[in-house]
């Protein structure tokens, strides 16, 4: 039995040593063990390469500012072990994370003694659903990864959201769009409808297979739907979105062109939810669209010196984060730090980075998964490109030594070393670093 948090996060890095085990069976024992917690929510499942944050996000506030409870399940966190669920804008507390991984505790051990292990990832699950079911309205789950044998992939939504489809965890999910296209489409459910972001046309193909096999309804980006008469501000974008005879002015402060896509994909995704019966009025959801944020992606931390965090963790994430690093700050001088999990597309990221930076900083973090700065600094070969391995130093740097410049600094690459960038810099504003060092 668990009494704190520290014992659980003990007991989750004991079980990092089983890896990652796509399937469901553990999942639906887990689950038959706690009476199917997942088929008592209304759920919302989400699935996609990038963008699944940001798209759940905008949703999520349009709930919010209309007054229903939003249950998120989201990964990877930021902020620790509870910090994957919350209900609004507050995540689970600790002692009922414990009530419920205690209450999971005897099935775990049960598959253990089968060899069947589940993983960090099902657990974590597990328990959202249970505490999804027990109190909010609606529910926002994100896929993991992939989708079809995903730990999420145990409800049956009321809607599925693909947002995009782009190379990633290639070890895992295969080698090509197409096998990749093939595990996100496994979210579509049978006559549940389908909103697709935008895809390229051999993802699209396989998507729509999928639908036509399920008799789901398919509403995609630039057919069904759009954004048009985009304006680009300093502080802000603004877009018309259109389905079918309805048009609605729109809003947004998060930064970057993909994410008017986002947006656009969401508003689809509110649509059809009020056609399903929720109340949402649209004066309500044009406000929350503008509220709408999320922490680590391009995120500003400091003004002086500028500090901006950006989980682009694959090549589309980094293409994406480029373009609105030249859109924001074309004329600044530009200096990127990134680290990121050795199964990723690493050294293509970086050689796509380069020409965007007058310095690149390669570094690493505490993680079985991380690259180790050296490695990845032998495999580019750029006179700007410098490493260091103490990611820490490096923000020591930033933060003491170049509050007078001009230069904007940029954190990018895995998801994992933006959340320590994050608390680190959050918790030395004010000079009070040293006390980390």
């Amino acid at each position: 039995m668990f009494t704190s948090i520290e014992q659980v996060n003990q007991f989750f890095r004991d079980r990092k040593n089983y890896g990652i085990k796509p399937g469901l069976d553990r999942m639906y024992q887990l689950l038959e063990s706690q009476n199917n917690p997942q088929d008592k929510i209304k759920a919302i499942h989400i699935a996609g390469t990038n963008g699944k944050g940001s798209t759940l996000t905008y949703i999520k506030e349009a709930f919010i500012q209309n007054n229903y409870t939003v249950g998120v399940f989201t990964s990877p966190s930021l902020t620790g072990i509870t910090g994957h669920m919350y209900i609004n804008e507050m995540p689970i507390g600790a002692e009922s994370f414990l009530t419920y991984l205690n209450r999971l505790l005897p099935t775990i051990e049960r598959l253990d003694t089968k060899e069947m292990y589940p993983t960090e990832f099902e657990i974590i699950t597990v328990i959202a659903f249970m505490y999804f079911a027990e109190s909010v309205d609606i529910a926002l789950i994100e896929c993991g990864m992939g989708g079809r044998e995903d730990a999420t992939n145990c409800i049956s939504p009321i809607l599925s959201i693909i947002t995009n489809i782009a190379m990633d965890h290639a070890y895992f999910l295969g080698d090509t769009i197409e096998k990749i296209a093939y595990h996100k489409a496994g979210i579509i459910k049978d006559q549940i409808p389908t909103v697709v972001g935008k895809v390229d046309n051999a993802s699209l193909e396989i998507i729509v297979k999928e639908a036509t096999s399920k008799n789901s309804t398919i509403y995609q980006y630039s057919q069904e739907y759009k954004a048009s008469e985009i304006m680009i501000q300093q502080n802000s974008q603004s877009f018309q979105w259109e389905y079918n005879d309805f048009s609605l002015p729109i809003t947004i402060n998060m930064k970057g062109r993909h994410q008017i896509e986002n947006a656009s994909t969401a508003l689809m995704a509110i649509h059809q939810l009020i056609d399903a019966g929720f109340s949402l009025d649209w004066v309500k959801v044009q406000k929350a669209f503008q509220l709408a944020k999320l922490e680590g992606r391009f995120e500003r931390l400091m003004e002086q010196p500028s500090i901006i965090v950006d989980g682009a963790h694959n090549p589309a994430g980094m293409d994406a984060f480029l373009q609105t690093v030249q859109s924001e700050y074309g004329d600044r001088e530009k200096i990127l730090i990134f680290a990121g999990f050795r199964d990723k597309e690493l050294k293509q990221m970086i050689l796509e980075a380069i020409p965007y930076f007058q310095t690149v900083f390669l570094t690493t973090f505490d993680s079985p998964r991380a690259e180790e700065a050296d490695e990845l600094g032998r495999q580019i070969q750029a006179n700007n490109v410098k490493i260091n391995s103490n990611w820490k130093e490096l923000v020591e740097k930033v933060v003491l030594s170049d509050k007078e410049s001009n230069s904007a600094y940029f954190f990018a690459g895995s998801l994992h070393f933006i959340g320590l960038i994050r608390s680190f810099i959050n918790s030395a504003k004010g000079d009070k670093l040293s006390r980390y060092m």
